[in-house]
């Protein structure tokens, strides 16, 4: 029984409580995790604080050449990492890899744009009175950032905040998500290795609400970056005051099928959009807008390759679908579907649940008010609706409270332009699902999908002050 200790200042601290962490699908107890408190997140602050003139002054190769070992290490463990994360997470095995994959990625993109942090001059003589002067802007890091992570990506989304906090020299005070903390722990025993100042990053565990607030709350840190529910994100805005807050939150993420497209190509695409992790994306595809011409051949294909997905063990390098984080997250998403159901709704495929394993569920003619339509379900399941007209699709997709991602499939470049404009989310995909991301992309979106930009580059520019220098030389 592995027992995981905090990491403060660059070594491990025991607490007086130790939660045990349960694995979704087996059960079984796979670890045993500190339970931190206030006193422990204020000496976690208390070092990455100190921690900043150090990460301040270290050239822009070091920091690149810290990410570039982080990256080579973990090519090295790549199959003890995926595992991890199968374990924890339930995240089938194939999933979990790819996971692994693109944290790699992450931290080579770190490690590159750690060079390329950089100002401009200013024409200062552009206007009236600037003759004789010279102008320049410098960015620098913002000192101590704050990062909350989810479950989900528990590799990937930590690699999203301490990448570009690293690169661009600040420090970090990481909490991971109670329900998978191994995975930070293990990236930062790596980043360890790789060379990373003592108390440059500090990793706490322990009750979300209380370590939650005290890192929002505490002057000594300088930005907070957040992954997760929209009601969280909200009461951290209200709480951060002047500091610098990026948040990504949630989505029911939709796609448009114009008529004349290829279904044998987008249905498989659609089913990996609408099932991987067993829906826990926030781009995850939950609603598929259907032109009324292709609907009944959309269905009958995409309910076949539904059918054909393997329910199981994360473990099982065959298995696509597994248990949701949590039991309770299958008994809130069968109540949904259920609602669904009573209010006219027919259910496909699916609809039933074991052990905390939802059978990938496929919902027809849903409307709008039920929950699995107007909120994120964050579970194997999606509808699918007819529409007379694009115009039609849009405005549904558009009638949202979230504005992540969102996709078409069409052969009409008007169309497809026009969908690009009048979608209203921060990413639109032309013949995509809404859940293509890669790591370098500006990935964000709007309404109560949240505020700022993750993607290295853009993530960098958060976590930096923007300076402006001016000789005077007359």
């Amino acid at each position: 029984m592995k027992k995981q200790n905090l990491l403060i200042g660059g070594r491990e601290v025991e607490t007086t409580r130790y939660t045990p962490l349960i694995a979704p699908y087996s059960k079984e107890t796979i670890a045993e995790i500190a339970d931190g408190g206030l006193e422990e997140a204020n000496l976690a602050i208390e070092a990455a604080a100190a921690a900043k003139p150090l990460m301040r002054k270290m050239p822009a190769h070091k920091r690149a050449a810290i990410l570039e070992k982080l990256a080579r290490l973990l090519t090295e463990r790549r199959e003890e990492a995926a595992r991890l994360i199968a374990r924890e997470a339930a995240k089938p095995l194939k999933a979990a890899y790819g996971e692994v994959d693109r944290t790699i990625q992450t931290y080579q993109f770190a490690a590159e744009e750690a060079k390329r942090i950089h100002g401009e001059t200013i024409p200062l003589d552009a206007a009236p009175g600037g003759e004789g002067r010279f102008g320049y802007t410098v960015r620098e890091p913002i000192g101590v950032v704050g990062a909350i992570t989810p479950f989900n990506f528990p590799m990937n989304l930590v690699a999203h905040k301490l990448g570009p906090a690293i690169a661009s020299g600040n420090t970090i005070v990481l909490k991971p998500a109670p329900q998978t903390p191994l995975s930070a722990y293990f990236i930062a025993d790596l980043l360890k290795e790789a060379g990373l100042p003592d108390g440059a990053l500090n990793v706490i565990t322990g009750d979300g609400k209380l370590l939650g607030e005290k890192i929002v709350t505490d002057p000594r840190v300088g930005m907070i970056t957040f992954t997760g529910s929209a009601g969280v994100g909200t009461s951290i805005r209200a709480m951060a005051g002047l500091k610098r807050v990026t948040l990504e939150l949630g989505s029911n993420a939709a796609v448009i099928i114009d008529r004349g497209t290829d279904l044998d190509t987008i249905v498989p695409r659609c089913a990996v959009g609408a099932f991987s992790n067993q829906g826990q994306v926030c781009i995850s595809l939950q609603r598929i807008y259907v032109m009324e011409e292709a609907y009944e051949a959309f269905v009958e294909k995409f309910v076949a390759a539904v059918q054909a997905l393997k329910v199981g063990d994360p473990l099982d390098a065959d298995t696509d679908v597994s248990a949701l984080i949590a039991d309770r997250e299958a008994a809130r998403a069968l109540d949904w579907i259920e609602e669904a159901r009573s209010l006219g709704a027919s259910v496909a495929c699916g609809g039933t649940a074991e052990n905390g394993v939802l059978q990938p569920t496929v919902l027809l003619n849903v409307p709008s008010p039920a929950q699995v339509s107007c909120k994120e379900v964050f579970a194997p399941v999606v509808l699918i609706n007819k529409v007379n007209s694009i115009e039609e699709a849009i405005e549904r997709v558009n009638d949202s409270s979230f504005g992540l991602q969102a996709g078409i499939y069409t052969n009409d470049l008007k169309t497809a332009m026009d969908a690009a404009e009048q979608l209203h989310v921060g990413g639109v995909m032309i013949n995509d699902i809404p859940t293509f991301r890669v790591d370098h992309m500006p990935y964000g979106g709007v309404k109560e999908s949240g505020i700022g930009r993750e993607g290295i580059k853009y993530a960098i520019e958060d976590m930096t002050e923007l300076k402006l220098v001016i000789f005077n030389r007359n």
